[in-house]
């Protein structure tokens, strides 16, 4: 079965840069097909592809690289008869509909040996504005479908000017993970990873919550969509005796997650979760600090659970995990943006903030 991987963005967003190092990292050892659907702009050039090993149709360096101009289900169909690829990167020429080429290839993934796997837009992020202002729909459209959104130049922004760009794109799309670690520091695995996962941090720490009457961790291994509620019944060693609805959370909007338990914890308590995503540099000392802080003032509310992964100042990643009594802070590799997340009841969410530094 042929992946299909679409790469939108408009010209000069920084959309080669980002298929080099897919295709040298990680592609290595799959046979892709490069598609440049013509919608009336330059493709890449000839010379681009020369000076990264790849021999414009040819197979021999595992790349070969063709515009489809015409029927594109009919195009697209030959090009997996003919060639079987491990995968097929398609990229719409900056000027098109993300939303047009998604259903375009929804449209004939069922006639033929292919799968559409990923659809990411790649946004430089000095331009943001400038494009909404001068592309609208076509701008906004890129960025409502994608299923990551890929930030370029964000080592060369200032920090403010990211910010400013991440919440004009939040508007546009509220879910998508947002890259705004430069590619460069970041292995195309984990690029790729992200581009195909879009699970968010609450979402990961929602599905392991450790339940405080039992001390078990309740892992769903697969994804809930909005608005699924799933509980779990469990015995507890010697007595035997099962509370179902322990951890029965229900992904809604509100992320607002029921648990009934008897014991310390009052019965009809809701845990709520505050996340925010962040390019903000900490030092390990910093957020040693912001955990203990948790653990001791009970004017954040009642914290059972803060983890997150955020950019250190000297270009380290700070990873963090906290549970009552105890928590890790360690480094650890990029991360493709820093996030961040508390779960517990009655959470503070300004005092948060602003504990963080990111009121």
């Amino acid at each position: 079965m042929t992946k299909i991987d679409i790469i939108s963005g408009f010209l000069g967003a920084g959309k080669t840069t980002l298929i080099k190092k897919l295709l040298s990292e990680a592609f290595k050892g799959e046979q892709v097909v490069l598609i440049e659907n013509e919608f009336g702009e330059i493709g890449i050039d000839g010379g681009f592809l020369k000076e990264s090993g790849i021999e414009i149709r040819e197979m021999n360096s595992g790349c070969i690289c063709c515009s489809l101009v015409g029927d594109f289900g009919k195009s697209l169909r030959e090009v997996v008869d003919t060639y079987h690829p491990d995968r097929i990167l398609i990229e719409p020429s900056g000027v098109g509909r993300l939303s047009d080429v998604i259903k375009a290839v929804r449209d004939v993934q069922g006639d033929i040996d292919a799968q559409l796997n990923s659809f990411s837009t790649v946004v430089d992020v000095t331009k943001c504005r400038i494009y909404r202002k001068n592309f609208g729909e076509f701008f906004s459209n890129q960025i409502e479908y994608a299923g990551a959104v890929i930030l370029s130049r964000t080592d060369k922004a200032k920090p403010e000017k990211v910010e400013e760009s991440m919440e004009l794109l939040r508007e546009l799309n509220g879910k998508a993970p947002f890259i705004t670690t430069p590619i460069a520091q970041l292995p195309g695995e984990k690029i790729l990873e992200t581009m195909e996962s879009g699970k968010s941090l609450e979402e990961e720490l929602l599905d392991e919550i450790i339940c405080p009457e039992c001390g078990h961790h309740h892992e769903h291994g697969h994804h809930h969509e909005h608005g699924h509620h799933h509980t779990h019944e469990h015995h507890h060693g010697e007595h035997g005796h099962g509370h179902g609805e322990c951890c029965g959370h229900d992904h809604g909007h509100g992320h607002h997650h029921h648990h009934g338990h008897e014991g310390h914890h009052h019965a009809d308590e809701v845990f709520t979760s505050w996340g925010r995503e962040t390019i903000h540099t900490y030092t390990k000392e910093q957020i040693s600090d912001i955990l203990r802080t948790l653990e001791e003032d009970d004017s954040y509310g009642n914290v059972l659970r803060a983890k997150g992964m955020v950019a250190g100042e000297d270009g380290e990643w700070i990873y963090f995990d906290m549970v009552p009594e105890e928590h890790e802070v360690r480094t650890g590799a990029p991360e493709y943006t820093g996030r961040i997340c508390v779960i517990g009841a009655e959470l503070a969410e300004e005092k948060l903030a602003e504990l963080f530094g990111l009121s």
